[in-house]
């Protein structure tokens, strides 16, 4: 008879959870997927793109119905999970009904925060998160001229880009130096402004929101510094906090997220948590391809397979605001590394390497990432450049040219 297997939370994790089931011991578990969200899981990145009207809600669809019952899966999305008893093993919906399980992983991903400051409550201010709010915004736009949006890490450019692509005047206030300083050393994101300005959105650094203005709703944002900026829609997405509390009120170790060891499980056996409510080692990852290497990971140990998590090297691969950026590893460049750096500012390509020791330890590609996940497996592997150093800021192709052809049996 199949095991109970319950997953609270129906988005990229869990999707990503159930496929490697599926591949691995189809038929081992009775999945039930809880999803509080009214639709099908979907690919978060391109929420930006579903508001720039330039992918449609059903393009970013993760799989279809027939996919999850096809393996075996009863996906319960549009309910609300509001307990768990870890001794008698069962989960508590909204509506009164609980389920019971063997096993049960926690994949509730993350919420956005939201800004201590006066006016956070008035009309038009919002946040960037899901496909609920994209609608809000998507509403807002068909009336509203004037947009700020507070936060300028990928959430915050996302969310400046599609509405500039609906047509309202942007502003994009950030708090520190850069924007994407998580993602892109100075110079990358110096190049950053430049392509998101060229977009007409204005970019306000070191800038610090004090209130939000209004008497009915949003009017401006007030900064610290005395400025106001016009605003008759406020998007806040000034970063996310894991969302844990059903984990905190099971009685779960919490600290920034759920805390996990390295079979990606809870301080109470068969309880399991992954993706960007999970706290590994002291980090939560809040990206997906930790999230899906987590994923991978229990899969395996949820098979008796013998898996461990030793964590993700951090990157990121993606187009902000119309523009491929790439990061990884240690793309800053700590003390005692070597940089090797290639830039053509008419073509908007600029290309860091970090190494240190022989090998390649961090990159930073913007305009050109077609090499991207190619320096990873580098940098993952932690190989030695030594034969292809001379030839590695040029590109895979070039590289792999210039390493020593094997002698012939």
């Amino acid at each position: 008879m199949s095991e109970p297997l319950v997953i609270i939370g129906n988005g990229m994790a869990t999707m990503r959870l159930v496929e490697e089931l599926s591949q691995r011991a189809l038929g081992r578990y009775a999945i039930a997927v809880i999803g509080e969200e009214p639709r099908l899981a979907y690919n978060r990145v391109l929420l930006s793109s579903v508001l720039a009207q330039e992918v449609s809600r059903s393009d970013i669809e993760l799989k279809s119905g027939q996919w999850w019952r096809a393996h075996g899966v009863t996906l319960m999305y549009g309910q609300r999970a509001v307990a768990i008893d870890a001794d008698i093993r069962r989960v508590k919906l909204a509506n009164g009904a609980t389920l019971p399980f063997g096993k049960l992983v926690l994949a509730t991903g993350s919420r956005a925060m939201r800004l201590s400051v006066p006016g956070m409550d008035l009309p038009g201010v919002m946040t960037f998160r899901d496909l609920g709010d994209v609608a809000s915004m998507e509403k807002a736009a068909a009336t509203r001229r004037e947009a700020v949006v507070i936060g300028g890490g990928l959430l915050g450019l996302e969310a400046a880009y599609g509405l500039a692509k609906a047509g309202m005047r942007v502003s994009v206030v950030h708090l520190m130096d850069r924007l994407m300083e998580r993602q892109l050393d100075p110079r990358g994101s110096a190049l950053l402004k430049a392509a998101v300005e060229a977009k007409g959105i204005v970019v306000h650094l070191n800038a610090e929101t004090a209130a939000i203005k209004g008497a009915h709703r949003a009017e401006a944002v007030a900064l610290k510094d005395g400025r106001e900026i016009a605003a008759d829609l406020v998007v806040v997405a000034a970063g996310i906090r894991a969302n844990a509390d059903l984990a905190q009120a099971a009685g779960l170790d919490v600290g920034r997220g759920i805390v996990v060891d390295d079979h990606l499980q809870t301080g109470k056996a068969g309880i399991y948590a992954i993706g960007e409510c999970a706290e590994h080692r002291g980090i939560c990852y809040g990206l997906v391809e930790p999230a899906y290497e987590q994923a991978r990971v229990l899969a395996s140990h949820l098979c008796g397979e013998k898996a461990r998590y030793a964590g993700s090297v951090l990157a990121t691969n993606l187009k902000v605001s119309g523009v491929s950026v790439f990061s990884a590893g240690d793309f800053l460049g700590a003390a005692g590394t070597e940089q090797i750096v290639l830039s053509d500012p008419g073509l908007g390509s600029y290309k860091k390497l970090v190494i240190a020791d022989g090998r390649l330890v961090g990159a930073v590609l913007f305009g050109d990432t077609a090499d991207g996940l190619w320096y990873l497996e580098l940098i993952r592997s932690g190989v030695s450049i030594g034969a292809i150093r001379d030839d590695l800021v040029f590109g895979r192709a070039l590289a792999e040219r210039a390493m020593p052809k094997p002698l012939a049996a």
